[in-house]
């Protein structure tokens, strides 16, 4: 893939990311139809892993940290894990040692476990 091309992806990727950002902090999820409702919440009562994102995310723009654990407390812990990512992925070719630990099925078998026990665990406690 050429620079150019690359460089544009990532310019597009970032005003998307922006808008984004813009529109999750002006507007409320949690009293906006704007949003869409968690499809497997509607349809069985149960919190997938993922319930509570998008407030978190409102929460979070504005700064507001223990609100946002308050409405998915696994996205605000999964965020030092997704700054590593992110600089494993900008980091792939001076460290590819780096890279290659943070892209191994060992991390994704325990982030799969991790998942997996919150989605039961705040369905059975009620969190």
């Amino acid at each position: 893939m050429k620079k150019t091309h690359k460089a544009a992806i990532c310019a597009l990727a970032a005003c998307v990311a922006a808008v984004g950002a813009v529109v999750y902090f002006e507007v409320d999820p949690a009293s906006s139809r704007l949003f869409p409702k968690c499809p497997f919440f509607v349809l069985t009562g149960l919190k997938c892993p993922g319930c509570g994102s998008q407030r978190a995310l409102h929460c979070l723009l504005h700064m507001d940290v223990i609100g946002a654990m308050r409405h998915n407390f696994m996205l605000v812990a999964s965020l030092p894990l997704l700054a590593l990512l992110g600089a494993g992925e900008l980091l792939r070719k001076r460290r590819p040692g780096f890279y290659a630990a943070l892209n191994s099925a060992r991390l994704a078998m325990a982030t799969f476990v991790v998942v997996a026990l919150w989605w039961v665990a705040r369905n059975v406690m009620h969190w």
